[in-house]
């Protein structure tokens, strides 16, 4: 039984993010990131023409087969936005990239909107500091000693 490894060779990473440089249009970061950047255009759009109270509670899902998905978290929105969808298809056909919009599709789903963690700034104590710098007085080894320098000089400095 012989193993065949299978040869292939690394891609530029133009043809990766530009979709259309391949022979096969269907595949590749390009095409991932082309439709990332008409989802988004969407987003923007929609948002600039809804009411402000709904604003932050309407996204833009996913665009598959011709079909928009728009997600809300209460479905009387989602009910107003049936109501209003042959106007928002208007809008969005203004948009390039989405003038072959069939339709589009309604979801009521919990929006979890992305929340940055706090930064955390951690201290270092002047005692500690000094330990540091004391542990670095009495090491030998040079890259070591200037990794306990470093550490020993983000220590608070003592107010006299």
């Amino acid at each position: 039984m012989s193993i065949k490894v299978k040869r292939s060779r690394a891609q530029p990473i133009a043809r990766l993010l530009n979709a259309s440089a391949g022979p096969n249009t269907r595949e590749g970061v390009g095409l991932l990131m082309r439709q990332s950047r008409l989802i988004e255009q969407a987003q923007q759009h929609l948002r600039a023409h809804l009411p402000e109270q709904m604003r932050e509670y309407v996204h833009v899902g996913g665009f598959h087969s011709g079909r928009l998905t728009i997600i809300s978290n209460q479905a009387s929105w989602v009910t107003w936005l049936r109501f209003e969808q042959p106007r928002l298809l208007g809008l969005l056909h203004q948009l390039p990239g989405f003038e072959r919009l069939e339709g589009l599709t309604f979801k009521v789903r919990p929006v979890r909107p992305v929340k940055t963690p706090p930064k955390v700034t951690r201290t270092l104590s002047s005692q500690a500091g000094q330990t540091l710098a004391e542990c670095a007085s009495d090491t030998d080894d040079p890259a070591l000693k200037r990794a306990l320098q470093r550490l020993a000089s983000h220590a608070k400095k003592t107010e006299d």
